[in-house]
């Protein structure tokens, strides 16, 4: 099934695949498997050797002069002016052709449509080029110890000392923060105001400025998350976005900045793990058991929704109609659905797992057993890695319950939950 996203789009799917062809790099696509999910700490350092090699700087660079980094920001601040519907295309001819679309992270995707919109032209014209090439690497300073997910709680406090903001607090949970050299911060500049009012949200380099970056050991071994104790860094006001007391508003930019531009194409890594999985199971004779039959039906019926509900999606976008509770649908189905084959996965490899000898198995993308990003650790195979990382879907970036609440309330128009006691 396909949809039929109209001849702009499809004239713009011509122009994007010749440019592509035109211009990638031989030996790019043979480098490492550019959508293989990144499960541990071996995953990231195979994917950072690949992209240390020429063939990747000089891909970099091609579609730096293309404007094709940051591709959906407007014209007038150094990006395409791409709509979600063009993103979706572009991700999935890149897709096609087996090669990287070089993102800026967090940069590209939440602090950057922040100060787009927030900010000042000087600010725009200082923060975003930095990001564009790759000079400043954010994480997001959210997450406290004691809140939550309760954002207007945070108690990390913001007081200004002449043209300077002094930062002192703590923020957990934070991804990336290991490879980043900037924080976004949302800090309590005014404690006598409401809770949402006495924020600010503050850049804030990390280097050099008081700022205690600890790595959180996953069970899998990894250390992808980090907590940072922040004793007195300081930010100049000019880092400021929208100016003191205003943070909440920019940080809900942030927040809804996510939309469907990989729609097209977000199915694919689990597809690819679904065959893999089959594939194991053939080899440990588990094809024959019926109910091992059943769930591998099952997951790869789930793979198959992922699949027409990003068709839907790009159907939406292809309308010019905004999405609706989509992401929270797709983000409570994609992560569920992973815990439950990692069960699975578990069930088919059976105790051999538990000893690492799960490693080679499964279609070459097993990796070298490492797990870690901090360093140390035993080594795991792929699918007992799959197994205790794909838990952590159901909780980051919106938990499964909050999802739901979503949906029951803004899809369904359920009630409110009733405030007990």
């Amino acid at each position: 099934m396909q949809v039929d996203l109209g001849p702009e789009a499809e004239a713009f799917r011509g122009e994007i695949s010749d440019w592509i062809a035109a211009n990638r790099p031989a030996e790019l696509a043979e480098l490492v498997d550019w959508y293989a999910p990144l499960m541990a700490g071996s995953d990231r350092r195979t994917l950072a050797a690949a992209e240390a090699h020429p063939a990747y700087r000089t891909w970099e660079e091609r579609l730096a002069e293309a404007r094709l980094i940051c591709p959906q920001w407007p014209e007038e601040v150094g990006g395409r002016g791409l709509g979600a519907l063009e993103m979706a295309v572009f991700q999935e001819e890149l897709y096609r052709a087996g090669v990287p679309r070089v993102t800026r992270g967090m940069g590209e995707s939440l602090v950057g449509p922040s100060i787009i919109v927030h900010a000042t032209a000087e600010q725009k014209a200082h923060f975003l080029p930095r990001i564009i090439d790759g000079t400043d690497r954010y994480c997001q300073g959210f997450s406290e110890p004691d809140h939550g997910s309760d954002l207007a709680g945070v108690d990390t406090r913001g007081v200004v000392d002449g043209d300077e903001v002094v930062i002192t607090g703590q923020k957990v949970w934070t991804s990336g923060a290991m490879r980043a050299n900037m924080m976004f911060v949302l800090c309590r500049t005014d404690p006598a105001a409401a809770k949402h009012r006495g924020l600010s949200y503050v850049l804030v380099p990390m280097a050099d400025n008081h700022i205690e970056v600890r790595p959180i050991r996953q069970m899998g071994g990894a250390s992808e998350f980090c907590e940072e104790f922040i004793t007195g860094a300081r930010a100049p006001l000019f880092n400021v976005i929208g100016g003191l007391g205003n943070g909440w508003r920019v940080a809900m930019t942030t927040l809804g900045n996510e939309r469907g531009g990989r729609a097209a194409i977000a199915h694919l890594s689990y597809e690819r793990e679904f065959w893999d999985l089959v594939e194991v199971a053939r080899k440990h004779g588990r094809t024959r058991d019926p109910l091992i039959r059943q769930r591998l039906a099952w997951a790869y019926q789930q793979v198959e929704l992922m699949r027409y509900a990003g068709l839907r999606l790009l159907a939406t976008l292809a309308n010019q109609r905004e999405p609706g509770p989509e992401a929270s649908i797709s983000k409570l189905q994609w992560s569920e659905y992973h815990r439950r084959f990692g069960e699975l996965a578990a069930d088919i490899v059976g105790a051999s797992m538990l000893a690492g000898e799960d490693v080679a198995t499964g279609g070459g993308d097993g990796g070298d057993g490492g797990n870690t990003a901090g360093g140390g650790g035993g080594a795991l195979g792929r699918w007992h890695e799959v197994l205790l990382l794909s838990r952590a879907g159901t909780i980051y970036s919106g938990t499964s319950e909050i999802q739901r609440n979503v949906i029951a309330e803004r899809a369904l128009g359920l009630p409110k939950d009733v405030q007990l006691g």
